[in-house]
């Protein structure tokens, strides 16, 4: 995998990320709403991280949206790390090659 493909799979993680949270967070604030359905994110990995919500038969659990989003947040984390490094690879080499 290329440079360019590395920073662009971590940026795909970081979007799905941030569907994910946009998701719990949809889901704290319908949480006492009659008949709201949950919303799940599943992400699948292609070419880049896809992250697909759908409702799902359960309740809303404050207990397992907080898990979610903590998890979330470490992953997204980690996939701007990985960008970060990605970026600074490609700095280097253009340096390299600059000189």
């Amino acid at each position: 995998m290329s440079i360019s493909g590395i920073t662009s799979t971590a940026l795909s993680g970081m979007r799905a990320q941030t569907t994910r949270v946009g998701a719990i967070a949809n889901n704290i604030a319908n949480s006492s709403t009659p008949g709201y359905a949950r919303l799940n994110t599943s992400l699948t990995v292609a070419s880049g991280v896809q992250a697909v919500v759908s409702p799902t038969a359960s309740d809303v659990d404050p207990a397992t949206e907080l898990t979610d989003l903590i998890e979330a947040e470490q992953s997204y984390k980690a996939n701007a790390v990985v960008f970060e490094t990605g970026a600074d690879m490609w700095e280097m080499l253009m340096s390299i090659k600059r000189d």
